[in-house]
């Protein structure tokens, strides 16, 4: 545990002392990571879905998944994660069109989450992280396509997250409950200032819900270092869209809600810069 950003000696103890009697299995004997691996592509298929039809206003949960291209339903094996779209090469068996590498690409990105976040916290805690990193695929896959971050994910994740938090440390609850006022409130500021500066819109109400989940998540303490990642993440990657010829200027819409999202999921892992109590009390 020695490569975490621990804020204190004192915090890092109680970390280990929390991961060394946190549960490692079921009461069936079951090891929750191996439950958690084998749900994750599930979970990336239904998140595939959600990612394409939640922003455009189409039922998630019932109806059957269609080709996009000749509305032919697919069949039980090519809804099967990952193998389905290898088995048919990218491609609808119907029509030939091609299926879209985002089905794969979340599928994958459920499974990392796993993988990612099941070595880095105790037992208990990692359904809790399951859930806060496919959701924050999720966003960030609408953002990348649609410029948006639903409502219908924002909110639930504040309140998972204080949720989470009171089960997991009640006495932190308080910071966590001023983490989300306090996210929402400073992005609008924020984007209400940017907006009477240039005169033109710069981060949308997604921006600012996301920002109040993460204080939900990880408290007020937290949010400048998911501030501080999401905007390293940001320059980063506009300078390597830069680099590879990309033109971006000051009137290029660039969504901030995956940065955001890195910048929460690290912040979650491995503890904020600045010391405070947590759900995961780093």
């Amino acid at each position: 545990m020695a490569d975490k950003m621990w804020p204190s000696a004192e915090a890092a103890a109680r970390w280990t002392l929390r991961r060394e009697i946190a549960p490692t299995g079921t009461g069936s004997g079951v090891n929750p990571v191996w439950l958690a691996l084998i749900a994750a592509p599930i979970v990336g298929s239904f998140l595939g879905v959600l990612v394409v039809r939640l922003p455009e206003g189409e039922g998630v949960v019932l109806g059957r998944s269609r080709c996009r291209s000749c509305n032919n339903p697919l069949g039980p094996v090519d809804l099967v994660p990952l193998f389905g779209w290898l088995l048919r090469r990218g491609r609808c068996r119907y029509c030939g069109a091609r299926i879209s590498l985002l089905y794969p690409a979340i599928e994958i990105a459920a499974i990392l989450v796993v993988v990612w976040a099941a070595p880095v916290v105790p037992g208990d805690a990692l359904w809790a992280s399951a859930i806060l990193g496919w959701t924050l695929v999720a966003l960030a896959a609408i953002d990348l396509r649609v410029l948006i971050l639903p409502d219908a994910l924002t909110l639930p994740l504040a309140a998972i997250g204080l949720f989470m938090v009171w089960q997991m440390t009640p006495e932190a609850l308080p910071s966590h409950v001023v983490g989300a006022g306090l996210g929402w409130m400073s992005f609008r500021l924020l984007a209400a200032l940017y907006a009477r500066v240039r005169g033109r819109a710069g981060l949308g109400h997604g921006d600012a819900k996301l920002m109040a989940a993460a204080g939900a998540w990880v408290g007020w303490q937290a949010l400048p270092t998911v501030v501080l990642f999401a905007a390293l993440a940001a320059l980063a990657a506009v300078a390597l869209s830069a680099g590879v010829g990309r033109r971006i200027d000051a009137t290029t819409r660039i969504p901030f809600g995956p940065f955001l999202a890195l910048g929460l999921w690290l912040t979650w892992l491995y503890g904020p810069l600045l010391p405070g109590p947590s759900a995961l009390s780093w």
